[in-house]
């Protein structure tokens, strides 16, 4: 059974790799739709919250996918996981994923409402490696370290794309 967590800096095809995850039948939990509370400006939704939301998903499910960029959250799922999978791109490529990321309903109201954040976001991608935060690669960094599971760690969208999602033993018991 699969319990995996995927973890970078934005842009990097955390979202995009836990979808092919879910395709497969893993059940997924984007990190993002729980971390933040539907206010304006956007405020942190309290962590016992969302680890009770955490809890709640985790537990419905054998084989799973959670995803996001939250440390600190995704230290709440750490002990359930099985498989660690950190998507360290370099700040660049993941800039370049960010300009040509399809439109996410589940975040903005518009495929232009996203364009119009692209650059802020594009900033946010360029602090990565300086932040001293739960969203940093230091925080990623010292995840993945610590992580007693399997571990991948995936530099570029070339190597993602070349890398199998299940062995082909897990495939023939599919």
């Amino acid at each position: 059974m699969r319990k995996i967590i995927v973890f970078g800096n934005s842009g990097s095809g955390k979202s995009t790799l836990a979808k092919e995850l879910r395709d497969e039948g893993l059940a997924h939990l984007d990190l993002d739709i729980l971390a933040w509370l539907p206010s304006d400006p956007p405020k942190r939704q309290p962590i016992e919250q969302a680890h009770e939301q955490i809890q709640t998903f985790i537990s419905k499910s054998n084989e799973w996918v959670v995803e996001g960029c939250y440390a600190d959250l995704l230290e709440l799922v750490k002990p359930f996981a099985n498989e660690a999978i950190f998507m360290n791109l370099s700040t660049q490529l993941c800039q370049e994923n960010a300009r040509n990321r399809p439109w996410e309903p589940h975040k903005y109201e518009s495929k232009e409402a996203q364009d119009d954040n692209l650059p802020m976001l594009l900033d946010w991608i360029a602090g990565y490696m300086e932040r001293d935060d739960s969203l940093s690669y230091s925080a990623h960094s010292n995840l993945f370290q610590d992580f007693l599971g399997k571990k991948t760690e995936i530099t570029s969208n070339k190597e993602r794309h070349n890398k199998p999602l299940k062995s082909d033993a897990e495939k023939r018991a599919f």
